[in-house]
């Protein structure tokens, strides 16, 4: 084979993201593709990277991230970069970047503002544009939510949607997957998801049947009534006729551990019937979310001001704290929650601090120090829950159907995307996977591991031409030491890059360089007829 390549890799395992073992071979990149893979003797490159005693692989693919939002405040996505990862999947837990319109609108107007963003739009098409033109560092593909769809046309409230109501959100489901979504998402926790019956999101799951698009579900419940929840996401799957997606699959609370042989159970019992079902995780024992997540679900009908109100009376607030009472009786519970990140100035020093040691220092009870921290910051809070078991979690990574995602925004290492103490999976994530449960406790072969992050993910969410080192696909690639990765990022410290990765290239363009952030932002928005 005879010409130029803008880079040619030289030297390194090749892992082409399939099951097959590595080889020893050199890459030759050429236009933003993979033009030749074999030995590359006597073939000019303006760039050679020296990958010997390195293992090359694709890009990371983060099939559970939530950068909806950040990737606009500042598209350079550094944690996520950082780590490998050079696609996303967001609009995940039925919360997307569109539509926005009415309360939907409202509710995220704060979160804009907060970041500095100052465009505004209402459809997914308006939004791809605006990043188009912003110009960003990944890769990045949208699930569009339900909870904004609810939200637009039905609002927070706890209904059931009219006739009218219901063909509405159709329409805005529609809509959205013909301007580029590549699937649907759900998150049946939050408002207004909560409110929803399974029948209404069966209709609007059917949708995407001809289309063969995913239905990514954060599901009805992962401590208590988990079993019910995973049984629901399959009846999804089979009456819509659709593939079915769990979204950070995990067993909360010590009481619910006992439950994930009958979870796994029920997952592959389904796809031998011939249900399409996968699911994601992040290789860490703590979840994230918001701080009112604590509070019983009824508490958050009618929007914020609704659920302020209630947290502020008397005689609800009694009712509710009973309700948290009963659910927080663990040896231990309120030191296993902490405050990830707060918006008020005055009240920072609580950022990676626990309830507990929130409630010491002030002198009152752990449930009241919640709803003053709420109250106070309007709702606005982020927290930490150490409520998982690592045994479980390693049942999950090795199950062949299960893919990795930070459930986190890609943020930067400086700018408006820095705040808080969020969970370190966003910046340590792949690393953590590849250097914890490859090297050091072989849960996995990196084969394996590499094939997970990679190719599984692509096929699974219908990314054209991404996930395999082939001739004619996107060179979405990463170059690491398979003997240094590993994650340093902490709970304490979580703006930290990993370890061992060398190189990034996203479409061919360098946007990670002997370790170090280039500032190349070559990703593209992968829609769903072009990807």
């Amino acid at each position: 084979m005879k010409g130029d390549f803008d880079i040619v890799i030289k030297g390194g395992l090749v892992y082409d993201g399939g099951l097959s073992g590595p080889l020893v071979s050199d890459i030759g990149i050429a236009d933003g593709k993979i033009a030749h893979i074999g030995r590359c003797v006597g073939k000019c490159a303006k760039t050679v990277i020296d990958a010997r005693g390195m293992a090359v692989c694709p890009g990371f693919i983060d099939t559970h991230a939530h950068s909806d939002f950040t990737i606009v405040a500042d598209p350079r996505a550094e944690g996520k970069l950082c780590q490998g990862i050079t696609t996303e999947i967001n609009g995940n837990c039925g919360m997307s970047a569109a539509p926005l319109y009415n309360q939907v609108y409202e509710r995220r107007e704060e979160d804009l503002r907060e970041l500095g963003i100052r465009e505004r739009w209402s459809t997914l098409g308006e939004y791809f544009s605006i990043l188009e033109r912003r110009e960003i560092a990944i890769n990045t593909a949208f699930l569009v939510g339900h909870g904004n769809i609810r939200g637009c046309v039905v609002g927070y409230d706890n209904k059931e949607p009219s006739p009218e109501e219901t063909v509405r959100m159709s329409g805005l489901l529609d809509e959205a997957l013909e301007q580029g979504a590549i699937g649907f998402s759900t998150g049946l926790i939050y408002p207004p998801g909560v409110y929803s019956e399974t029948e209404e999101l069966v209709r609007l799951a059917k949708r995407l049947r001809g289309a063969d698009l995913i239905y990514a579900s954060h599901m009805r419940s992962e401590g208590n009534m988990l079993v019910e929840a995973v049984e629901e996401v399959l009846r999804i799957g089979r009456e819509a006729g659709v593939k079915v997606h769990v979204s950070h699959l995990k067993t909360a609370g010590e009481r619910n551990w006992g439950k994930v042989d009958r979870v796994i159970s029920l997952l592959e019992g389904a796809a031998r019937s011939g249900v399409r079902v996968t699911c994601d995780r992040y290789p860490y024992v703590a979840s994230s979310t918001d701080l009112d997540s604590l509070l019983p679900s009824w508490t958050y009908e009618g929007g914020n001001e609704e659920e302020l109100r209630r947290i502020s009376n008397s005689e609800e607030r009694s009712k509710i704290t009973a309700e948290i009472r009963e659910q927080s009786q663990s040896p231990g519970y309120w030191e296993k929650v902490m405050v990830s990140s707060v918006v008020l100035e005055k009240n920072r020093w609580m950022e990676g601090k626990t309830i507990a040691e929130i409630s010491k220092a002030g002198g009152t009870d752990e449930v009241e120090t919640l709803f003053d921290i709420l109250i106070d910051e309007r709702l606005r809070v982020g927290g930490i829950f150490l409520s998982m078991t690592e045994e479980n979690l390693r049942k999950f990574l090795a199950l062949p159907f299960c893919m990795i995602g930070t459930d986190s925004s890609a943020r930067c290492f400086e700018g408006p995307t820095k705040q808080g103490k969020p969970h370190p999976r966003g910046f340590g994530t792949f690393p953590r996977l590849m250097g914890k449960y490859v090297r050091e406790e072989r849960l996995l072969s990196l084969t394996v591991a590499v094939h997970k992050a990679t190719a599984l993910a692509a096929r699974t969410f219908g990314l054209s031409r991404r996930g395999m080192l082939k001739a004619g696909n996107f060179a979405d690639i990463v170059v690491f030491d398979p003997e240094a990765i590993g994650d340093k990022a902490t709970f304490e410290d979580p703006f930290q890059k990993p370890a061992g990765i060398a190189y990034v290239l996203v479409n061919g363009s360098a946007a990670l360089w002997e370790g170090e952030v280039s500032g190349r932002c070559g990703g593209r928005v992968l829609r769903r007829s072009s990807n």
